[in-house]
């Protein structure tokens, strides 16, 4: 008869994933919540993580039951929130394309005041000496940063920040001709 109780104790079993899942779902759930940011979505979450876990298609033994759990839900999670992004991208609002205020050509005199404008720039920094214009055009036209001209030139980062000041202020009268009267 002693021998009954030892047979017992032998025979309990492990929890299963799903009994593991249960028992920490507050730890769980604030995975999820931490992935995907909204209650209403790790709820979502826990709810498909538990079936995958439950309702898998084979037993499954883990070595680390909670890890295992915490694997599934952070998985689920990620694939929820790539999800939402690609859905995001492809969602269509209720706009009426008709209503849109799409921008036409521009107007004949807005285009004569931009080609004016354009003409007193260039005549502007043809005036300057050719070092602050092409420290200007180097700047304003090919992007590179002070440094990197100071660096092209050989010259003190202060000179150039100074050039690139000098013909800014020299081309500011040139906005004038593009304010509509």
């Amino acid at each position: 008869m002693m021998r009954e109780p030892i047979d017992m104790a032998l025979h309990v079993s492990e929890p299963t994933l799903a009994e593991v899942f249960i028992a920490n779902r507050p730890q769980l759930l604030r995975v999820a919540r931490r992935i995907v940011r909204t209650a209403e979505l790790a709820d979502d979450v826990m709810q498909d993580a538990y079936l995958k876990i439950a309702d898998g298609p084979c037993v499954r033994k883990a070595d680390r039951p909670i890890g295992y759990c915490c694997q599934v839900v952070r998985n689920v999670a990620l694939d929820c929130c790539r999800r939402h992004t690609v859905e995001a991208s492809y969602r269509t609002f209720d706009i009426d394309v008709e209503t849109l205020d799409v921008a036409g050509p521009p107007a004949p005199d807005r285009l004569m005041r931009e080609r004016q404008a354009i003409h007193a720039i260039d005549k502007v920094l043809a005036a300057l000496p050719a070092r602050t214009r092409l420290v200007f055009e180097l700047y304003r036209l090919e992007g590179l940063t002070q440094r990197e001209i100071a660096l092209r030139l050989g010259c003190a980062l202060g000179l150039v920040n100074g050039l690139i000041a000098e013909a800014a202020q020299a081309i500011k009268e040139c906005g004038r001709l593009l304010v509509d009267d």
